[in-house]
């Protein structure tokens, strides 16, 4: 497992978590195995918007002795009252939900309190009024929350959320098929997407990613709108290539559907190449790095996906961007202008005139 660290905390998060989706259809012996696979291979980061009430005590079981070696993403407004997943901005029952997950995964503090699933402003609005907030600011001020967070599927409502300087974890969709304006959470323009992900760099907000494979749709090439079936794999490096990210939360129902999962971090460079994405690039993303390196190797040795992600984030406002760029092995400088990456680029990158203008930049 590689670790990312967040940037507002610096806890060292594996940058393949699990979600709970799905797990929770099976016996409580299963999860409990799942969960324990997932500790022994690595994996600190659970995220806890369950599909299902019955995976809260077999999580408390499974985290047994080890609590303080996880990290664990809590939702205030998943609501499992009923024995299956349920939405509410009501603030007596996020009380209830939150008290009965906190003892049946029997612990008394929450490392992500997460302000659950906002996508619309009237859904900002209604949680306020409703109290909802405040309680999840309580509960930071108490010390039961160590870092708040939010879910949400829209930039609109996220960069409004940041304004207020509320957060240091977001849950955000990302996948190529919402990035590039395909299915039903594709909120926002491929730009203003990515925009968002340069300014969870720039204030220091770590993002954990859901949604990976679109409920499986990715992987399925009658479903995809790609009409090739991605890899598991495509999919990961996809997400963790977005500036921000830290970790990618796919779903696991059993140990088998796990294993496909850290799979990643054995796949070659190959394996993991998302290319085939360029064929349904819209046009204002056309001619824009997206940091992929499939025009690697260069024949001067420059990481271009990198140089082209740290001169974004320059220009986003990061301020530590500018370091990173120059503790590179090589840089823009060591450009020769042989055009090999130009001519590999799926996404008609002018890459050459890329490094001079970056090379102006950093001077």
């Amino acid at each position: 497992m590689k670790y990312r660290t967040l940037p507002h905390g610096g806890e060292q998060i594996g940058i393949i978590g699990m979600g709970s989706s799905v797990v929770g259809e099976q016996t409580e012996k299963d999860i409990i195995e799942t969960v324990c696979y997932a500790m022994e291979h690595g994996v600190n980061y659970f995220d806890l918007a369950a599909g299902h009430a019955s995976c809260f005590p077999a999580y408390g079981k499974a985290f047994s002795g080890c609590r303080e070696k996880v990290y664990l993403q809590v939702h205030f407004g998943a609501n499992y009252m009923t024995g299956e997943y349920g939405w509410t901005t009501d603030l007596e029952e996020i009380k209830r939900s939150i008290d009965w997950q906190l003892k049946n995964l029997k612990t008394d503090y929450i490392d992500f309190g997460f302000i659950h699933c906002l996508d619309e402003m009237t859904d900002v609005e209604e949680y306020e009024k409703s109290g909802a907030l405040q309680y999840v600011l309580d509960m930071k001020a108490q010390g039961v929350v160590r870092h708040i967070g939010l879910s949400s599927h829209n930039p609109a409502t996220v960069h409004h959320i940041l304004d207020r300087k509320l957060i240091d974890m977001l849950m955000f969709s990302i996948n190529p098929m919402y990035d590039y304006g395909q299915g039903d959470y594709a909120f926002g323009s491929d730009g203003e997407r990515q925009s968002l992900y340069r300014r969870c760099v720039k204030e220091g907000v770590g993002i954990s990613v859901m949604k990976p494979y679109n409920a499986g749709q990715l992987l399925d090439e009658k479903q995809s709108p790609f009409k090739k079936a991605l890899t598991t794999a495509q999919c990961i490096q996809y997400a963790l290539d977005k500036p921000g990210v830290l970790t990618v939360l796919p779903g696991a129902g059993n140990v088998e559907q796990l294993k496909q999962n850290l799979s990643y971090l054995e796949a070659s460079e190959e394996e993991r190449d998302y290319s085939v994405i360029a064929s349904l690039t819209p046009e204002e993303s056309k001619g824009r790095c997206v940091y992929c390196n499939h025009c690697a190797p260069c024949p001067e040795g420059l990481n271009v996906g990198l140089i082209n992600k740290y001169y974004d984030l320059a220009l986003a406002g990061d301020p530590l961007a500018g370091e990173h760029y120059r503790t590179l092995a090589k840089t823009a400088e060591d450009c020769v202008g042989c055009g090999h990456c130009s001519g590999r680029c799926p996404f008609h990158v002018d890459q050459e005139a890329r490094m001079r203008e970056i090379r102006v930049y950093f001077f």
